[in-house]
């Protein structure tokens, strides 16, 4: 089943064709949802709540009830919804009044899902990784975001502090014509937010990967701890990356069987060339982290040899001295016994004989030691 973005007809209160199906009316004419009442009390779930018609806000909403309402007044309209980390009643309202599937709803709460795109009936469910570059930790923060887009509506759930999709919003909204596009564009806005959003973290990666290499040469203590987890990062933000052109891919690919607007196609064609650079680049990284890691664990072995060979050459000239020492000390200690029968007790020349016997003793060791370069 080819997964892709229909191109947006035409809709009338009747049926509304999106997506290579038919829509059926799902509006009623009071505020009872299959789950009961939607309440209209605000909630802090409740990020942005709009309605569109024609590429243009007509208004914006402080619940969700409240959109369902309005919309439900705009047959052409189109309603889009962010949300940030709601509860499951929130998610069973919206899923009363859209028609969401279970299996969506139910990814949409747990959250930890891979990006992907899955198609139930006439609703399109993507799942996208959003990243952020924090430069005072010097760290990638990873979120999870989820898209419902269907006939007349995009909903978002986002699973942390981004993607701040406000600007992605004003920018579709000072672009009447495309917006006027319906659900389709906003997912492309989405879309190309979230892989704009990916340059910063490749920036800033390559800034960290080129301050870990002047750590490494400068023989920093820290640099393998900081090279595993730069290379956990880039590992992250690959699984963040290489799904997602998986689903541009999908999408893409099912342009002609639906129909897709000339200049969605363009722009999400777009999209996918910039998700292939940072793909590309994130690959180099990694395998520009993987040579600093071998040229580390190199460097850390050689610096380890040269250590151990020092304190072997200390040892070596300790024990080459005391060796030395230790002739003289052999010698002196027979004659220091005081034995009354010994050789050469009485002898005029046993003192020098001695001494000399000391020195040529040490003569000797030095010059062995010597030659095998211990001293």
């Amino acid at each position: 089943m080819v997964m892709s973005l229909p191109s947006r007809p035409s809709r009338t209160s009747a049926s509304r064709p999106i997506l290579g199906g038919v829509l059926r009316s799902r509006r009623r004419p009071d505020d009872v949802g299959a789950s009961g009442p939607v309440r209209s009390a605000p909630r802090k779930a409740l990020l942005t709540s709009a309605i569109y018609e024609d590429g243009a806000r007509v208004s914006s909403h402080a619940s969700l009830g409240e959109t369902f309402r309005a919309l439900r007044s705009r047959p052409g309209g189109m309603a889009w919804i962010g949300l940030e980390r709601p509860d499951p009643r929130e998610l069973a309202s919206l899923a009363a009044e859209f028609d969401l599937h279970d299996l969506a709803v139910e990814d949409a709460i747990q959250a930890h899902q891979r990006p992907k795109l899955e198609r139930y009936g006439d609703t399109l469910f993507v799942v996208l990784h959003a990243t952020r570059y924090d430069d005072a930790a010097e760290e990638v923060e990873f979120s999870e975001l989820h898209v419902f887009v269907g006939p007349d509506f995009v909903v978002t759930v986002r699973h942390g502090a981004s993607p701040d999709l406000s600007a992605a919003r004003r920018h579709l909204e000072g672009d009447r014509e495309m917006l006027a596009r319906g659900p389709e564009a906003v997912l492309y806005g989405i879309l190309d937010a979230v892989v704009d959003g990916y340059a910063p973290v490749v920036a800033g990666l390559e800034n960290d990967i080129d301050e870990i290499e002047s750590e490494v040469f400068a023989m920093g203590t820290e640099a393998s701890r900081r090279i595993y987890e730069l290379s956990r990062e880039v590992a992250d933000f690959q699984r963040a990356v290489r799904p997602l052109r998986q689903v541009l891919h999908a999408l893409t690919q099912g342009f002609t069987k639906y129909k897709v607007d000339e200049e969605l196609q363009a722009r999400l064609r777009d999209v996918a060339d910039h998700l292939t650079e940072v793909a590309e680049r994130v690959e180099t990284h990694r395998g520009a982290l993987r040579d600093i890691l071998t040229v580390n664990a190199t460097l850390v072995a050689q610096r380890q040899n040269e250590e151990a060979k020092a304190q072997n050459d200390e040892i070596k000239k300790i024990s080459s001295w005391a060796a030395i020492l230790f002739a003289p000390t052999v010698v002196g200690g027979i004659y220091g016994m005081n034995f009354d029968v010994m050789p050469e007790l009485h002898w005029a020349f046993g003192y020098p004989f001695a001494l000399g016997l000391m020195a040529a003793v040490s003569v000797v060791l030095w010059v062995i030691f010597r030659m095998r370069r211990w001293i």
